[in-house]
């Protein structure tokens, strides 16, 4: 009887050390690999394990492209404890599946109600909030300002002003904009940009919300205009065999002399070319039409079926502390989400500041608006037009018909 006591003892001893040891084991799935990312959030997590020296983080990076599909996978089998990923629709096409934790109580107890008051909404779906942003960021079209003061190209403030230092550009062998169009998306920064300049934000949303067919009359005048970039040629030649990383030697050689991107490429820009790149904001195109903007932001969530939930909760809540939130958008020059942070004072995100807080409105960005299954098949068009703009017709005909399928 005695034996058989002791073997329970030691039973329940090994039970009580093994959830004990694994309520402290914390994973986290990240695809900020880029250089800048990737030091500030060995920073965050050395922070976040010496202040709470019982939990032990396992953190795990990715690449951008394959973790967009990976994490489709851990959330509906074997997930880890917290995971980065976008606000918008793509948030909420996992909140609608059940597939992430409603962290509203972290919201409560850490009063990020009034912190986030201007990301809320992007967080919240039916009254909840579904994760922690950590930063956003403007996007725009950086340039070498060194080129254009060589052909005597001021910056253009209008979509013809914008074709014309495209043509000189153009005349003078440089590429006007580099871009990489292998892996889709940065295709949607044009089509976002040259919808909200010739429709406008409403207009553009309804379309995300499958409200509009894509072969409306406005949708087509959109594609017309931006054909007028297409056609001459004044992409970089052949962006489809590119990253979007792979297109930025381009600009930094000289060869291109613009691109339409967000400011997480700043940290990217040699040194030795300080002084020499600028910002502008996209150009008008209809002047009847507010000047709306693009400023996606990133977020971290609890996947529902994660494992330590009390450890992921307080890394959540240790994520959105000012102080934290300014570490991180210093190493990536972007914006804080959390309204008693700080910006790093710099020139690119400066403007990118100011021109948000004097926009109309903004977009999360396309494939972060929309369904994921009509942006999927939306931005294979956007590629084919910039190659075969001839095809225009045939492509909003079956972008059409997913919309349809899609949006029932």
């Amino acid at each position: 009887m005695k034996k058989l006591q002791t073997l329970l003892a030691a039973s329940a001893l090994s039970v009580t050390l093994s959830s004990m040891s694994y309520a402290g084991e914390l994973i986290i799935n990240s695809d900020a690999s880029d250089p800048a990312p990737k030091a500030a959030f060995a920073e965050i997590i050395t922070a976040f394990e010496k202040q709470n020296p019982d939990i032990k983080v396992t953190y795990n990076l990715y690449d951008h492209e394959g973790y967009k599909t990976t994490i489709r996978n851990w959330l509906v089998t074997s997930p880890p404890d917290v995971v980065f990923w976008y606000a918008g629709n793509r948030m909420k096409a996992f909140v609608d599946r059940g597939l992430f934790e409603d962290v509203t109580d972290v919201w409560d107890d850490n009063e990020l109600h009034q912190d986030f008051v201007s990301s809320k909404p992007a967080m919240t779906v039916d009254g909840k909030q579904w994760g922690v942003p950590y930063t956003y960021y403007q996007w725009g079209i950086y340039y070498r300002k060194d080129i254009f003061d060589k052909f005597g190209i001021s910056e253009p403030k209008t979509w013809d002003e914008l074709l014309a230092a495209s043509a000189t550009l153009k005349k003078n062998n440089i590429a006007p904009v580099s871009i990489g169009t292998k892996y889709l998306w940065t295709t949607a920064g044009w089509f976002d940009y040259i919808n909200l300049r010739v429709n406008g934000l409403a207009f553009h949303m309804d379309l995300m919300d499958g409200k509009v067919p894509y072969t409306d009359a406005r949708v087509k005048k959109t594609f017309e205009t931006w054909k007028q970039m297409v056609e001459p040629g004044y992409y970089l030649e052949n962006h489809a065999t590119y990253s979007w990383q792979e297109a930025q030697p381009f600009l930094y050689r000289g060869e291109a002399a613009m691109y339409l991107i967000g400011n997480f490429i700043t940290p990217n820009f040699p040194a030795e070319l300080e002084g020499k790149m600028a910002f502008m904001q996209f150009p008008v195109i209809n002047p009847e039409v507010g000047m709306a903007e693009d400023a996606p932001m990133d977020t971290i969530h609890i996947p529902s079926k994660a494992k330590n939930k009390v450890d992921a909760r307080k890394f959540l809540a240790f994520m959105a502390q000012p102080e934290n939130q300014t570490i991180i958008n210093k190493a990536l020059l972007q914006i804080p989400p959390n309204s008693k942070a700080k910006a790093v004072d710099n020139e690119f995100l400066n403007k990118g500041v100011a021109m948000l807080n004097s926009a109309d409105g903004t977009a999360q960005f396309f494939d972060r608006d929309t369904d994921p299954a009509m942006a999927k098949e939306a931005m294979k068009g956007f590629q084919e037009f910039m190659v075969k703009p001839e095809r225009l017709d045939s492509i909003l005909k079956r972008l059409e018909k997913v919309r349809k399928r899609t949006f029932k």
